[in-house]
């Protein structure tokens, strides 16, 4: 599912940065509660804006953000 895909791919860059959860949140300007929903696999509250922040927070374009083989190979969710 593309929202574990996110949250994965956030819990890599935020391990690779050695900052947490909130550490992300602040740094991006949204609140903490958002960052964990998203990390929480019965929640997933994902957003493209939020996403979008986070990626701003870590210095990061959306690009590459999304450019990775989990992404590549990720299947079409049909809603």
């Amino acid at each position: 599912m593309i929202k574990d895909i996110v949250a994965e791919r956030f819990r890599q860059l935020c391990k690779e940065r050695n900052i947490t959860f909130n550490e992300l949140a602040n740094i991006s300007g949204v609140t903490p509660s958002t960052a964990y929903s998203m990390m929480d696999s019965t929640r997933r509250d994902v957003s493209i804006t939020t996403i979008k922040k986070f990626c701003d927070g870590l210095d990061m374009t959306l690009g590459e953000f999304f450019s990775t083989p989990e992404f590549d190979n990720a299947e079409q969710e049909i809603c």
